[in-house]
């Protein structure tokens, strides 16, 4: 029996849960779910989108899965995503984008992942006014924080059968800053030599990308470049709904769909839960449960390439429940 710190999110959000926790159900492994709220829904309740026992959980059970959250506007609330990530030190973002066969794109098998850094850069908040007229943020990138990014991208690839990692940089203008990233990521890749190693400056990467995808394999980056070409990835396979993500660190981790909460869309039976549903399989394998992550990826790519029990994003023209259903039965 595995316990899981669950959040049903915003908008769309209980939606995708719901469905997700079908399929989850129907593999047979047993959990024990410990739902919290966090968002627009607990700003309401208890007046802040980030309640302490949210993060309490998390450090309890150690593994969290997540629905889209919507962060207040104009609130002064920061980034809850981000919060969570550095109240836990969940420094790694893994971010897999795998073409499914059925899903109208240009591209035909695309499997690339971004190994993201996820508590640095300037996503670290560091940032103030210079006068009334000129606003400075501060780009923080530390050798630990380099190393053991790149440290885990090596060993992502190795225990996932991969054959490259190409680190991202911006070291030909940003000197100091991408300049250390880079010289990092040189020196760790010394340690793992049965990986081939290579570096490539991240507006070539972005353009490689959209030409060659298929050059590339595990991709490791600073914080910004993670966020921005990891979205162009999932543009490569077909779009945020069906691309996951995890937030791992050495004590915790949180899984949830890198798509928004999509409000407008809310109550209506029609959200894609596909990218909830592989933040799923990601979670599973993160608890030892390969078979039954197996199982939904497969299900989930048998639906799409069939193409009638699906959303309508998919081609299909059924609800977010009767998608579920349809792949409980198929893994059922």
């Amino acid at each position: 029996m595995h316990t899981v710190t669950l959040i049903n999110g915003d908008g769309i959000g209980p939606e995708i849960t719901a469905a997700t926790l079908e399929v989850i159900k129907a593999t047979g492994v047993k959990i024990k779910w410990e739902e919290v709220r966090a968002g627009e829904g607990a700003l309401e309740k208890f007046g802040t989108p980030l309640p302490e026992d949210v993060i309490t959980s998390l450090k309890k059970t150690g593994v969290g899965l997540k629905a889209p959250l919507t962060t207040p506007l104009g609130s002064g609330f920061r980034s809850i995503n981000v919060a969570l990530r550095m109240e836990l030190d969940l420094y790694v973002n893994l971010r897999p984008s795998k073409t499914f066969p059925g899903i109208i794109s240009r591209y035909d098998g695309i499997d690339l992942v971004v190994v993201r850094e996820n508590t640095e850069d300037l996503y670290s908040g560091v940032e103030h006014m210079v006068g009334e007229d000129a606003a400075e943020s501060i780009k923080i990138i530390t050798r630990k924080a380099s190393e053991r990014i790149v440290h885990f991208a090596f060993k992502y690839a190795i225990d996932a059968g991969r054959k490259k990692v190409t680190a991202v940089h911006k070291a030909n203008i940003l000197k100091l800053s991408d300049g250390l990233f880079l010289e990092a990521a040189r020196n760790v890749a010394e340690q793992y030599p049965q990986i081939e190693f290579e570096d490539r400056i991240v507006d070539n990467m972005a353009m490689q990308l959209v030409q060659k995808p298929w050059d590339y394999d595990v991709m490791v980056m600073p914080n910004l470049y993670g966020d921005i070409l990891s979205d162009l990835c999932a543009g490569l396979v077909g779009g945020l709904g069906l691309v996951p993500g995890a937030n791992i660190g050495d004590h915790a981790a949180l899984f949830e769909p890198v798509h928004g909460s999509a409000p407008k869309h809310a109550g209506q039976n029609r959200a894609n839960p596909s990218a909830m549903i592989m933040a799923a399989v990601l979670m599973l394998g993160y608890l030892g449960e390969n078979e039954a992550a197996r199982r939904i990826e497969s299900a989930l790519a048998a639906l799409i390439k069939e193409g009638k029990n699906v959303t309508p994003d998919l081609g299909g023209a059924v609800g977010t429940s009767d998608m579920a259903g349809a792949l409980v039965k198929l893994i059922k």
